[in-house]
């Protein structure tokens, strides 16, 4: 492409590279290794003219290149629109499950630069690294082109705190971006979503880090134990609620039963309804409680509430309608945090619908978490 990126400078924390560089030992060895990538639009491929041209399958194209004799697994977790507070809540079904030995996370374009995402990012890298596979994880850092926006700060804190290595485009491609020696256009349409030239800078910057990492890989070092917490860390055990894993109670609600068939196929395994004083009701056990549903570009859309243990006062407004064009979001709203530990009652009742509503209420699931 040509572009001058000092990819050098991507690498803005070192980490504990124990498990990094054990990888890449198993690798020279041959061993069958799983490389999962979990995060947004932007881990999913979003705008890349294909799937083999986002930053993720680059980085796993890197790995077979440089480990010509092992059979790698390639798991491409990202689901646009999704922050990490979702990424905690599944993360066992779209990526541990595959038993990784790497995992990249990405969510710092996605999440908000707030302490309550600090806490989501935290949870979910505890599930990730004290998990009994042991995975390696390397964090990466997006940014918004425009702005400069994205939650890196706080995601730095916590993989800071838990040693873990990183890489960011805010000290290599936002720069060039900025000073204008790299065109904004000829990298990204929307200045967020990299196009196929921009996801090949920010697998780059990625494997930039790589390479130093192999550089130096029989230089031992000790892996560190995990840290207490640095934020209450009420997301580390994280569950969603959905049609075939509880019991709701449903009064004009119906399960939908069609078939998941990939991992950002998110409207399935919930409930919808369509009459005004249709409700559900969950008993979800934890501190921390939200509400996943559809927000949708086809209007009108009904309006629902959250109410949580009986507090109509508390009540949380679901407005199902998308004031965007992109397409269907999978929304979530928080409705309790940091309260009480135990087992709450969660009602969502419909308390608006229109005869000329375009599309029904969909109730994609309940998350609660501790």
């Amino acid at each position: 492409m040509g572009y001058d990126v000092q990819t050098e400078k991507g690498w803005v924390n070192r980490g504990n590279l124990y498990r990094l560089k054990e990888l890449m030992k198993r690798a020279e060895r041959g061993d069958r290794l799983t490389l999962a990538f979990l995060g947004g639009s932007i881990t999913q491929g979003s705008v890349s003219t294909q799937y083999t041209n986002c930053y993720a399958y680059l980085v796993y194209d890197w790995f077979v290149r440089r480990f010509p004799k092992t059979a790698f697994t390639y798991v491409n977790a990202g689901v646009g629109g999704t922050t990490s507070q979702f990424g905690a809540a599944r993360v066992e079904e779209d990526v541990l499950v595959y038993k990784p030995d790497f995992v990249i996370v990405e969510f710092s374009v996605n999440d908000d630069d707030t302490e309550l995402y600090q806490e989501t990012y935290e949870g979910l890298l505890r599930k990730l690294y004290g998990n009994v596979y042991q995975p390696a994880v390397l964090l990466v850092h997006n940014i918004c082109y425009d702005t400069g926006i994205s939650a890196e700060e706080k995601h730095r804190m916590i993989g800071a705190h838990y040693n873990l290595p990183s890489v960011s485009m805010r000290t290599t491609i936002y720069p060039e971006v900025e000073c204008g020696r790299i065109p904004n256009r000829e990298i990204t349409p929307d200045d967020l979503h990299p196009n196929s030239n921009g996801h090949e800078l920010v697998a780059e910057v990625i494997t930039d880090c790589l390479d130093k990492i192999y550089a130096e890989r029989r230089v031992e070092e000790p892996e560190m134990p995990m840290p207490k917490p640095l934020t209450a860390n009420a997301y580390e055990h994280a569950r969603r609620y959905q049609n075939h894993n509880c019991d709701a109670v449903c009064n004009g609600f119906a399960a939908d039963g069609t078939l998941k068939k990939y991992v950002n196929d998110m409207f399935r395994n919930g409930w919808t309804a369509s009459k005004r004083g249709a409700n559900i009701i969950f008993e979800v056990t934890g501190t921390e409680i939200a509400v996943q549903y559809r927000k949708s570009v086809n209007l009108p859309a009904p309006v629902a509430v959250a109410v949580v243990d009986g507090d109509e006062e508390h009540a949380v407004t679901l407005d199902a309608n998308f004031d965007e064009t992109w397409g269907d979001c999978l929304y979530i709203d928080t409705v309790a945090h940091h309260t009480v530990y135990g087992t709450h009652k969660v009602e969502i009742r419909l308390i608006e619908t229109r005869e000329n509503d375009a599309v029904p209420f969909y109730l994609v699931s309940i998350i609660g978490s501790y």
